[in-house]
């Protein structure tokens, strides 16, 4: 039996978080102030005897109460750093004072850092930590306070606990665009323009909580170790979006997330991938190529190697399907050849960009010679299955371990 301990878990990505590990059978230690709305969460999970679920009403902008996390808290395989509040006031910057900063920053950069600290002695060797930060802190977004600085600190500081603990697996959550009850609040509020908002990003539409519940899962999962100090940007390619022109809103709902994957591997000698997905031929499914071949470009021909790919996989997929692709670590070498790999990456946020509106999805995994493909497994079946519809346009740096 595995444990994680979730925060800001009674609403929004928290409560659909733990909704989804219960259901898989994980012990939740979930962590919340609103007590009348976790204690009603806790009553509708399934529970054993053996992974009773553990409620602690905690304010985490007190230090004294976080302190107190670690007493009767079992040993964890995984911590979520969930909770996070925007600025309600919509006063310019300039203009607010200590006090108004002073919240947000507490709950947004200083409380995850105080639940690790406070939680450290329970990490088992292997943890994973997933702190949820914003596409916030990949780009401004004014009027809402010092929102956005916060999760650009946060991103900012889970690299560095990455670096400092090396035995654990940290990552970071960047969700875009989610319709939690927050989202809903500031679009009622006016402070957020639907239509808008979604002709920012380029798969058409907001994503639900149940896919960064998805995300979640996977990141508390042994197979994101590959990704440990990355930031997993599932924000339906809205992060590597510039351009001016606004994109229309979807026509196709999501798939199912527990719809069989049948992945494609082309490109190179499949077999050591043939482990990734079982053929699901004959049913409805979500459609997946995993293209081997960039890893094969040579120095030079890595954007040309990677448009081969794209033109294969748009050529035999209309709408509805993934293409992975499978990058070379970046390598010293002569720096004529340094803009290859950079345009290349550009080349697959160009994509994901224009074949949006069809819900295809492109991201790379740039990989070191030396991983062994296994190691790769859970994290392709993540990011090319139906529970990242709406991960689009990255390109992941996986890391030896």
């Amino acid at each position: 039996m595995q444990t994680v301990l979730i925060t800001g878990a009674a609403s929004g990505i928290g409560r659909e978080a733990a909704r989804l590990f219960a259901g898989a059978g994980w012990q939740c230690v979930l962590v919340d102030r609103n007590e009348e709305a976790l204690a009603a969460l806790g009553r509708s999970l399934p529970c054993t005897a053996a992974s009773a679920h553990a409620l602690r009403a905690v304010d985490l902008t007190d230090a004294r109460q976080v302190a107190t996390l670690g007493q009767g808290t079992p040993a964890l395989d995984a911590l979520v750093n969930n909770a996070g509040m925007s600025d309600p006031s919509g006063t310019p910057l300039a203009e607010q004072d200590a006090a108004q900063l002073g919240r947000l920053l507490a709950l947004n950069l200083a409380a995850p850092a105080a639940v690790i600290d406070a939680c450290a002695p329970l990490l088992e060797p292997g943890a994973r930590v997933v702190n949820v930060a914003s596409g916030a802190g990949l780009h401004a977004i004014p009027w809402r306070g010092a929102y956005s600085p916060s999760k650009a600190g946060l991103i900012a500081q889970t690299q560095a606990l990455a670096q400092a603990r090396p035995g654990w697996c940290v990552t970071v959550l960047a969700p875009g665009f989610v319709r939690t009850e927050l989202v809903d609040g500031l679009i009622q509020a006016g402070r957020i323009d639907p239509a808008r908002a979604v002709g920012k990003i380029p798969l058409g539409r907001m994503a639900s909580p149940a896919e960064m519940a998805q995300a979640l899962q996977f990141l508390c999962s042994p197979g994101a170790l590959p990704l440990s100090g990355q930031v997993l940007a599932v924000n339906g390619g809205s992060s590597i979006y510039g351009g001016s022109q606004g994109f229309a809103p979807a026509t196709l709902a999501p798939l199912p997330q527990d719809t069989p994957l049948q992945l494609e591997v082309c490109g190179g000698d499949a077999a050591p991938w043939q482990a990734v997905a079982p053929a699901a031929a004959g049913q409805p499914h979500y459609a997946a190529c995993l293209d081997l071949s960039p890893l094969r470009g040579g120095a030079g021909k890595l954007l040309h190697a990677v448009h081969a790919a794209a033109a294969r996989f748009a050529a035999r997929h209309a709408q509805q399907a993934s293409l992975t692709l499978l990058l070379p670590a970046v390598a010293a070498g002569r720096w004529q050849d340094a803009g290859d790999g950079a345009a290349a990456r550009m080349l697959v946020a160009t994509l994901a960009c224009e074949w949006g509106g069809r819900a295809l999805r492109i991201n790379a995994l740039q990989v070191p010679a030396d991983l062994d493909p296994p190691a790769l497994h859970a994290l392709l079946r993540y990011v090319a299955g139906p529970a990242a519809q709406y991960l689009t346009g990255q390109t992941l740096v996986c890391a030896s371990r």
